[in-house]
């Protein structure tokens, strides 16, 4: 059974790259460009992981991180932050908010795909 990837990224780049990169992995991409649909396509389409961008326009990956941990359905469900905040402190507010995991941007295309599947497999 295919995994599904719920990828919540407003960078139209960003978003078009990581998908790639999944996609020749064999993995299912949903898309979503904010906090709000990202919420939506959560409850909605159940992914096996979401891999979250902190800086979100209107509604704060911190903010979407903490929704998510509150429903039943989704707290088993990996979220990965995917963020260029790297500063001291910033993993462990992500982890905080109710992420499971960390990966700074930007993503390198040849190790992008090995820490997501990571993430799949259970590596946390």
């Amino acid at each position: 059974m295919m995994k599904r990837i719920l990828l919540i990224e407003d960078n139209e780049h960003n978003r078009y790259l990581a998908s790639f990169l999944l996609k020749s992995r064999g993995l299912e991409v949903i898309c979503a460009v904010d906090g709000p649909s990202g919420l939506l396509s959560a409850f909605e389409q159940r992914p096996d992981l979401i891999l979250l961008d902190i800086q979100l326009p209107g509604m704060d990956g911190y903010t979407v991180a903490r929704e998510l941990r509150k429903h039943l359905d989704l707290v088993s469900v990996p979220i990965i932050a995917v963020t260029s905040y790297a500063m001291p402190g910033d993993r462990e507010q992500c982890l905080a908010a109710g992420c499971n995991g960390y990966i700074e941007k930007p993503i390198d295309p040849l190790i992008f795909g090995n820490q997501v599947t990571e993430f799949l497999t259970g590596g946390l």
